[in-house]
């Protein structure tokens, strides 16, 4: 910014009260980033062992019943003072940022211990907003006021709801409404404050808005295609848990009707804050994703802190806002107590008139327009979107016509299912399988770097049952042995798949399978094409 437009900026914000009279523009600090990085990252690898020393000299002091406060109390102010100072040098104070956590560490082990889960959880949470109302870095009181959101989280639900299923649900999610209301008081308040205050509020504010779209987005359990990412590890069993749903209950249509609510209003809100949002198309638009909304009892809170950030000149946080809105939208697709058809239609709908009214308001901006000369009118993205979607319909059908003609020309061959969890073999609209591969290659993980996959060798008998028998090494193969290729899935091979998918509604069909049916051909690519019961009959 040129020395001009800043000054030009600062007797704006004096005029308005924003600014002190006596404000002056900051001095130029001459750090280049790459110094002000290597500085911090050399303050916390010394801090570290520091502060494992100091641990081992305190341990003792502690356990006691004070002196995690004491101590706690002290790195806290300790660091404070330095992040408040303005003539310190960069190293120490990069020092106070891991002092303010440890600091903080030890008074959350106070309060948790003496207060409860709830009590502490709250205790800190003022010890967190009090911190970030003195110090000076904004980037920082975005931390503190993200942990303060989490913290107050914690305190409204009980413990007894807090790690179940059935009411848990309801218990968080008028949890993340109750903290809505909080920064929606607080961007009030925000309006009557100048200077230092409104400058950490709104910083703090910023926080709290992330860790709520992040807890609403959380809540709404996993989105469309992330399981695939996940995968079958720790995280991606806790959003695939999040994601199931019963049966409708009365509390989940108050929820519902309230999120339609919350979603009207910020359609209401957007159009009063900006006129062109008054026209039919954008209306209708709106309406329809009032209608998501209903459907969806975390969207509605979404969509209006998304009208607000929006509205209010806070883009990157509406583009956050933007993130969490489509996660929600997707994970609708895992709610179990919609038929699978039904949900793909409605979404479908729902794009399909979104779609329509984008052309009507496009047509409206255009009719109330000149034409564009031919020469200035884009050719470039409209052949890339062109020749990026014919090659997308290329490789799709490569692929497909590939894996038919491994069914059609591929040797049947039937492996015997292994047994797996009972809990997790019926996942809605999939169950959960498993083969016994002998021996897993050596290099699990590093082996996936590779461009080779391993194969696994079986003998076949004559009714087409194979045994798998060992990870190939290479030696020639006896009669009746085959080679078939393994595939790499959450840090592990396995036999093609570890999942049978069917239509909804089908699980008892299923539930009787003892034997995955391949098609394998004579490189040994397989692919998994059914399930056949104990006798081999098909299901």
């Amino acid at each position: 910014m040129s020395t001009a437009r800043l000054d030009a900026v600062l007797r704006a914000a004096r005029a308005q009260g924003l600014l002190p009279e006596n404000a002056t523009p900051p001095r130029d600090d001459a750090r280049p980033w790459p110094v002000v990085l290597l500085t911090a990252l050399g303050a916390w690898l010394a801090a570290i062992p520091l502060l494992a020393v100091v641990g081992m000299l305190l341990g003792d002091l502690i356990s006691r019943s004070v002196g995690p406060y004491v101590v706690g109390a002290l790195l806290i102010a300790g660091a404070v003072v330095v992040l408040r100072s303005r003539d310190v040098p960069l190293f120490v104070e990069q020092l106070a940022v891991p002092a303010l956590l440890v600091g903080g560490g030890s008074l959350g082990f106070g309060l948790f211990r003496d207060a409860g889960t709830d009590g502490g959880a709250a205790l800190l949470a003022l010890v967190a907003m009090g911190v970030a109302a003195v110090i000076r870095s904004a980037w920082l009181r975005v931390l503190l006021g993200a942990a303060a959101a989490v913290l107050i989280g914690i305190a409204l639900t009980p413990q007894r709801w807090r790690f179940g299923r059935g009411e848990s649900l309801e218990q968080w999610w008028l949890a993340w409404h109750l903290l809505l209301a909080g920064w929606l008081v607080a961007l009030q308040a925000l309006r009557a404050l100048r200077g230092h205050a409104a400058a950490a509020l709104e910083s703090t504010a910023a926080g709290w808005s992330l860790a709520l779209l992040a807890g609403l987005a959380w809540w709404s359990g996993m989105t469309f295609l992330v399981g695939g990412t996940l995968g079958g590890e720790l995280a991606g069993e806790i959003v695939r848990e999040l994601g199931r749903r019963g049966e409708p209950t009365l509390a989940w249509r108050g929820m519902q009707a309230l999120s339609a609510l919350l979603a009207l209003a910020g359609l209401v809100l957007a159009a009063r804050r900006w006129r062109g949002l008054r026209r039919a198309p954008f209306v209708g638009a709106g309406l329809v994703l009032v209608a998501l909304g209903a459907l969806m009892p975390s969207l509605g809170a979404t969509l209006l802190m998304l009208a607000w950030l929006a509205t209010s000149g806070r883009l990157r946080l509406a583009a956050a806002a933007a993130v969490a809105a489509a996660w929600i939208v997707g994970a609708f697709y895992y709610q179990l107590a919609w038929p699978l058809a039904t949900k793909a239609a409605l979404l479908a709908s729902a794009g399909a008139l979104l779609a329509a009214l984008a052309a009507w308001a496009r047509a409206g901006r255009h009719a109330t327009q000149p034409p564009a000369r031919p020469d200035t009118q884009p050719r470039f993205p409209r052949a890339g979107i062109a020749l990026a979607l014919a090659a997308i319909l290329a490789v799709a059908n490569l692929g497909i016509r590939d894996k038919e003609a491994l069914i059609r020309e591929g040797r049947p061959v039937f492996v015997e299912l292994a047994p797996v969890d009972p809990r997790s073999l019926m996942q809605g609209d999939f169950m959960r399988i498993n083969f016994n591969v002998p021996g897993a290659p050596g290099e699990r993980r590093i082996g996936m770097l590779r461009r080779e996959r391993p194969f696994v060798v079986a003998r076949r008998d004559e009714r087409g049952i194979a045994q798998l028998q060992r990870v190939d090494d290479g030696t020639p193969l006896a009669e009746g042995e085959l080679r078939i290729q393994l595939t790499p899935k959450d840090g592990r091979w396995i036999l093609v798949s570890d999942a049978w998918f069917f239509a909804e509604g089908e699980a008892a069909r299923w539930e009787k399978a003892r034997y995955g049916e391949f098609r394998v051909d004579a490189d040994g690519r397989a692919l998994l094409v059914g399930l056949r019961g104990a006798a081999l009959e098909a299901l």
